[in-house]
Formats: structure tokens, C-alpha cells, sequence
């Protein structure tokens, strides 16, 4: 079981590359740690792995088969911003379970009071509808995870509770993470193997 990427290659308009023959495996119950520079391309391969962008030269694999075109992706990127992942539209409690249904206990682990489901988005504060987005994210057959800064905006509580939930999820189901972060304790806590993205180029953490 084996989410892999191999030989990358992604640049924007008019700029250099932020990715450049850029391989990459996460496998299953891994925590894989990603550091670097804002603007060195962290999100923009969290994006790929989760088909949220197409490479422009190489390919992403999830247990050797390609990225499903439709339907529930086993790869979840979850940004740094939850606001712009939801339908503000839609109320808490159809945005929680747009993909499943959370059971009470989990949405307790995840801190998410009753009060929140028939709120709006932006009803609740950003670190609130993380929470939400986090969860939303366990649906049955997501094998893989991509956390962008996800808990940046949490106060140092309600962060240490969000992974240990998180943790405790991905330890019984086996799912790979993707830690993305500028925070070196929070990487050198949560994940034993350690990457930093820097010339387009990833490299073991030192």
C-alpha cells in the first residue's frame, strides 16, 4: 500500500519550477514530514497527490493504479484555509457529512459541539471549521492524507487535541500522512522520516 509520485515537474506561468523531477512515497500508517520556504511549492505538490492539480510531466499512483477520475478521491489534500474547501452555502452539519456520516464519538474527539450543525461556515471560527474539514476528511476509502498547515491557527490546546485524534484515526486505519508545516517541533514530533522542499527539489530534513 503505497501512494507514490515520480519525477514531478510543475511551474506556473512566466516562473520557475516549483517542482522538478520530484519523486515522493508515503505508505500506508506512515507520517511523512514536509518542510520549507513559503512559495517553495509544499501545497502545490500536497495538490497533486491529491489530484486537486495535474502534473505537467510525471505521475502520482495510490496502491499502484492511477488517481479515479470521480467519486470519493483516497487522496485528501486539507488546507491551510478550511473556508476555501466548503460550500458557504451549505449548513455545518451537510457540509460534516457530505461523504459520511461521522459517528457522535468521533465528532466528540474532534471537538465538534452539536451547537455547529446547523450553523453556516461562517458562523464559526477558522480553527472551528478546520476541525469540521479534518474530520469530513475520515470518510471510508480515503487511504491517504495531505495536512497543509492545518493546525497553524489552533491555539497550542486545541492543536495537540487535533492530532491526537487525527493520530489515533490513521493508527487504526492504517492511513498515510502528510505533514506539511514551517513548525520543525510539530514535524519532529509527529513524523519520524522528515523531507524539505527547497530549489524545487526535496531533500531528507537535516
Amino acid at each position: 500500500m503505497l501512494l507514490s509520485a515520480h519525477r514531478l515537474h510543475h511551474a506556473f506561468a512566466d516562473q520557475a519550477a516549483v517542482l522538478d523531477n520530484v519523486s515522493l512515497s508515503l505508505e500506508a500508517g506512515e507520517w511523512l514530514g514536509l518542510s520549507g520556504n513559503s512559495g517553495a511549492g509544499k501545497s502545490t505538490l500536497g495538490q497533486l497527490l491529491a489530484g486537486h492539480l495535474a502534473p505537467q510531466a510525471g505521475t502520482i499512483k495510490v496502491d499502484g493504479a492511477a488517481l479515479p477520475r470521480g467519486g470519493l478521491q483516497p487522496v485528501q489534500w486539507l488546507p491551510q484555509s478550511p473556508e476555501l474547501s466548503v460550500n458557504p452555502r451549505w449548513r455545518v452539519k451537510r457540509i460534516l457529512e457530505e461523504a459520511w456520516t461521522p459517528p457522535a464519538a468521533l465528532r466528540e474527539a474532534f471537538g465538534i459541539e452539536p451547537g455547529w450543525l446547523n450553523r453556516y461556515p461562517s458562523a464559526l471560527s477558522g480553527g472551528e471549521l478546520q476541525r469540521v474539514c479534518v474530520l469530513r476528511a475520515l470518510a471510508p476509502g480515503v487511504r491517504y492524507l495531505v495536512a497543509d498547515e492545518i493546525s497553524s491557527m489552533l491555539d497550542p490546546l486545541t492543536q495537540l487535541a487535533l492530532w491526537q485524534a487525527l493520530r489515533q484515526v490513521a493508527d487504526e486505519r492504517q492511513l498515510g500522512v502528510l505533514v506539511i508545516s514551517h513548525d520543525a517541533a510539530l514535524l519532529e514530533r509527529l513524523c519520524p522520516r522528515r523531507l524539505t522542499l527547497s530549489d524545487a527539489q526535496l531533500r531528507p530534513s537535516r
